[in-house]
């Protein structure tokens, strides 16, 4: 484990870790003490981007854990492109894993701007 973040509360409703009394997403005050091994919610990526970042998390043997946001039924109606993907990371990994999602969609997103 490297980089690890300092952080000193977790939301399980969220899956965020977070300083204060309460999680900033959703407000909840009985947070509890967060530990290396929670999984705290990284990025959220749509289904062409996905692939990459498993990629690249694997390949820096970083693990994981993949949510489809709308699932395999909504998926196969709007069509798969629409579908998004949630990354989850454990608490001890994550600055590491934040790092990589940095530098990763940084420069696409700079590419896309420099087209503009």
């Amino acid at each position: 484990m490297k980089g690890v973040m300092v952080m000193t509360q977790y939301c399980n409703r969220c899956c965020l870790p977070f300083d204060g009394e309460c999680c900033p997403v959703c407000g909840k005050k009985n947070a509890k003490q967060i530990r290396s091994n929670d999984l705290c919610f990284l990025t959220e990526k749509e289904q062409l981007w996905s692939g990459m970042l498993a990629d690249v998390l694997n390949q820096q043997k970083i693990p994981f854990v993949q949510k489809n946001v709308f699932g395999t039924g909504m998926a196969m109606k709007t069509g798969l492109m629409n579908e998004r993907v949630r990354f989850y990371v454990f608490y001890g990994y994550l600055a590491e894993a934040k790092k990589i999602v940095d530098e990763l969609f940084s420069s696409f997103s700079e590419e896309n701007d420099n087209e503009d």
